[in-house]
């Protein structure tokens, strides 16, 4: 029996013993094997949560609605669709009323900030809390879209996993791009979109190491969602014309008219995002729920998720003036309900405005030369890609999800023109930036994307540290001086009671040789001459973004990077500099 225990203690430790090498692996920026492993996880952990996610709203749906239609709002009475707004968006403010203010943050901007501030640590509770309140959304009618949700699900998933295998920081950001790039394949059933929507909107920024894992990722949930679903795109899509080169100048115009869209958009969202401050959280809900229901007597299809409206639309089967009448009241109550803090997204209604804005320009369009007529899925498809693009800033992005959406390589000729439009007229003109980095400058953050910034956030203090290390009280006996040196050390760590002290080894060497040590009962390292440094500790899973505003924190010139291994006990892996840290992002291995 004692064997036995015997037995697993040591396997016990030598498992701990591998996972703490496996971690200094990953903190290299290069590590691309272990990256894609965790990546693929990543894709199908977010997968499932996404299909739950879905079911759970369809259920929800398909119970409350007339016929069991998951889409049939319309069919319900015009009183009942605003009872049923007003008094989901109630239930929801209650629930999150509840809650503190950190526990309650969800959605797209939740997850930047937790990039930007937390190194993509994402809490578990935001993230049940978000499967709630989305589904409670979506299902009470409101005009908010589940990719949001899910991009913040996605991102949960990536996290946790690392967070429960203590990754480091610089893996925990990876993971969390695997989600949210699972999240959107799932969601579109575009894998490709989901990547540079990461890339693009999420992380903002692009890395050769990070390509793999967020690809593998998107795949396993796209797999993983047509095993359940089918491999059917979201929308129905007619062919589309083969010679656009004519319709070029409508194309222009449609981009410049989705930026005018996009700028009001986002007008509108920062109006109701700051109306009422005074307002208890529970009653700006309830006015976000009960705006949706008003605007439901004029439009019911502005309710819910809205992707059978967008297919009447690319099949020509909405008159002019209701194309208008739903852009219009969709507007107001999409920025209505996330302005006011319901849970939901506003990447699936930006598609809805975009399509059907796209539509009434073919419809006008077809008033003038009845020939349009026929290109009126060709204006839908392009109207989508032109207001995601001006909205979220993210023109590649939204040009993979409409390439990938029509299967047709002719739309990426007009479909450049179209979201570069957009973008420019929205940003250039209106002077808007992306709609998450507005919304997440007004919670008084910016996420800092130059490429010092981005630089230090890829690699781990593990990978810069230097791990010629020895370990040392404030006195040493000449004899333990002389054994601790004959492991030729660089630094010494002085563990003194109240601060910790950085000292070459070569200095306590020129001091043995200087003095008389062997009359000495003690040398006091703090008192004879060296260049000593202050020292203060960092996580093992921390960034260099991190270790260099750790030093600026606390004052230090030098940080030792330790790892908590029990409830009094931490083990020292290496030092590093502030020298460290400029060598790191000076020069960088050709595979990064």
């Amino acid at each position: 029996m004692h064997k036995l225990k015997a037995r697993l203690l040591l396997a016990r430790r030598k498992g701990r013993e591998r996972l703490a090498r496996l971690r200094l692996r990953l903190a290299r920026a290069d590590a691309l094997l272990p990256l894609s492993v965790m990546g693929l996880l990543t894709g199908l952990l977010a997968g499932a949560v996404i299909l739950l996610f879905r079911a759970s709203i369809e259920w929800g749906q398909t119970a409350l609605l007339p016929g069991g239609d998951a889409e049939n709002y319309e069919g319900l009475p015009p009183l009942l669709r605003f009872v049923l707004a007003t008094g989901g968006a109630l239930l929801i403010g209650l629930l999150w009323q509840a809650l503190s203010k950190e526990g309650r943050s969800v959605g797209v901007v939740h997850v930047i900030e937790r990039l930007a501030a937390h190194q993509g640590q994402l809490p578990l509770k935001n993230a049940v809390l978000q499967f709630i309140g989305g589904a409670l959304s979506l299902i009470s009618g409101h005009s908010v879209g589940r990719e949001g949700p899910g991009v913040h699900l996605g991102a949960a998933c990536g996290s946790q996993l690392g967070r429960v295998l203590h990754l480091p920081h610089t893996y925990l950001r990876t993971l969390v791009a695997c989600g949210v790039a699972a999240a959107i394949a799932a969601s579109f059933n575009t894998p490709l979109a989901g990547v540079i929507f990461a890339m693009e909107v999420v992380l903002l920024e692009y890395t050769v190491a990070g390509f793999a894992p967020v690809m593998l990722a998107a795949v396993s949930a796209t797999v993983l969602v047509h095993t359940f679903y089918g491999a059917e795109p979201a929308f129905t899509i007619p062919a589309l014309p083969g010679n656009v080169l004519a319709d070029m100048p409508l194309v222009l115009l449609l981009g410049i008219v989705m930026g005018a869209l996009a700028a009001m958009f986002i007008k509108l969202l920062h109006f109701f995002s700051t109306s009422a401050p005074g307002l208890p959280l529970w009653s700006r809900m309830t006015l976000g729920g009960a705006v949706t229901g008003l605007c439901a007597f004029a439009a019911p299809q502005v309710m819910g998720i809205g992707y059978d409206t967008i297919n009447a639309s690319l099949l020509g089967e909405l008159s002019l003036g209701l194309l208008l009448l739903i852009v219009a009241f969709k507007l107001i109550a999409t920025t209505a309900a996330i302005g006011l803090g319901l849970p939901g997204g506003l990447i699936g209604p930006t598609f809805i405005i975009g399509a059907l804005g796209g539509g009434a320009l073919a419809a006008l369009a077809a008033l003038i030369s009845p020939e349009a007529a026929a290109s009126t899925a060709f204006y839908v498809v392009i109207g989508m890609g032109a207001m995601m693009a001006a909205t979220l800033q993210a023109p590649l992005a939204a040009l993979m999800a409409i390439l990938e959406l029509t299967h047709a390589p002719g739309i990426i000729l007009p479909g450049m023109l179209a979201v570069i439009a957009a973008s420019l007229t929205s940003n250039k003109l209106f002077g808007n930036d992306a709609v998450f980095l507005g919304l997440l400058q007004r919670r008084g953050l910016n996420y800092r994307t130059d490429p010092l910034a981005a630089s230090l956030r890829n690699i781990g203090v593990a990978s810069a540290m230097n791990t010629r290390i020895a370990l040392c009280p404030p006195r040493l006996s000449p004899q333990k001086a002389r054994a601790l040196l004959a492991d030729n050390p660089q630094w010494l760590v002085i563990q003194a009671p109240q601060q910790s002290w950085l000292m070459p080894a070569a200095d306590l060497a020129r001091h043995l040789q200087a003095v008389d040590a062997e009359s000495m009962e003690a040398i006091p390292l703090l008192d004879i001459p060296a260049a000593r440094q202050s020292l203060s500790n960092i996580d093992v899973s921390a960034t260099l973004q991190e270790g260099l505003e750790q030093l600026q924190r606390a004052q230090t010139d030098a940080l030792c990077v330790t790892q908590v291994i029990g409830p009094l006990a931490a083990r020292s892996y290496g030092i590093i500099t502030r020298q460290d840290i400029e060598a790191s992002y000076q020069y960088r291995p050709r595979d990064q």
